[in-house]
This record gives C-alpha cells, structure tokens and sequence, in this order.
C-alpha cells in the first residue's frame, strides 16, 4: 500500500467518523432543549432578545473565547443570572479563579441548573443548562476545590452579574 492511499483512507475515515459522530449527536442544543421549559421562545424570540454570541452559546451550545469574558475578573458580592430568562443561578460565594479563562463556580445556586451528558468532541462530559429556559451554560468538572470537588466552567456570556446591594 502507497503512503499517499493510506493518508487518504485515513482522513476519509476519520471524515465519516466525525459526519457519524455529529448525526448521532444531532444539532447542537438538541438534548437540553428536548425537555419541556418553564420559559420557551421561538429562534426568532430568542435572537430578538439575544446578542449574537449570547444566541450562539445559549441557544447552539457554542463556547465563547477564553479569557475573553469580563466577569472573570468581577470580585464583587452578588448573583450571577441566566442571560436569557434571568434566573439567578450562581453566587459570588461559589466563584472561585480556576485559572481556565471562563468563570468557574464550585456549585450552583438549588435547581438552578439541569445537566445532560455532551458526548461532543469525541470525550464525554458533563453539560449544564439554565433549569428554566434550558440555555446552555457551559460544563461541569470534577477537578474544583472543596467542598464539592466541581468545577462549573461557565461561559461569561451566558451569565448577567447582579451586585449585592449595600445594606
């Protein structure tokens, strides 16, 4: 067999392999939005109320840019929302820098989030999604600190930080 027809038949299988691969896993955001929602809006809804990155990783399970994402840097008390229904999901207190350049909580505020299992990317993990419009969030890890031993690593874009107000 000829080097060059054994690289070819190489990437033409590697080729099919990952075609199989995305028509198992179907279009992305498939999983989390085949569950019923509290908040459900068309595409065109959701585009309407979203910047496009936002749409791109809520509503097509995308992944913004590492480092790129100014609530790496907040320190500030407060809750992080859900950037497409508003639902509290993560507290400063859980926030933690994990040094991977998204913004990286040890849990989640209770019911706040659902997961699924993502098998993207040819590795299994673990995907969260907002508990109440199903917009995807990021995945969760289990290489964090105490108490859990989790890491949600979250797309900032996906998140609207609320300060604490004073007392």
């Amino acid at each position: 067999m000829k080097r060059r027809n054994f690289l070819y038949g190489s990437v033409g299988a590697l080729a099919a392999l990952a075609g199989g691969t995305f028509l198992l896993r179907g279009r992305p955001g498939a999983g989390a939005m085949a569950e019923t929602f509290e908040i459900t809006k068309t595409e065109e809804e959701w585009r309407a109320i979203l910047t496009p990155m936002q749409y791109a990783v809520l509503r097509e399970e995308a992944t913004e840019r590492a480092f790129t994402s100014p609530l790496n840097n907040e320190k500030r008390a407060g809750l992080y929302h859900c950037a497409g229904c508003d639902l509290p999901l993560y507290s400063s207190e859980a926030k933690y820098d994990s040094g991977t350049g998204w913004p990286s909580f040890w849990e989640s505020l209770p019911g706040a989030i659902g997961t699924k299992e993502d098998r993207s990317f040819f590795m299994v993990r673990t995907e969260c999604h907002c508990a109440r419009c199903g917009g995807h969030l990021g995945h969760i890890f289990d290489d964090g600190p105490p108490p859990t031993g989790k890491r949600h690593c979250i797309n900032g874009v996906a998140l609207t930080f609320r300060p604490k107000e004073a007392a």
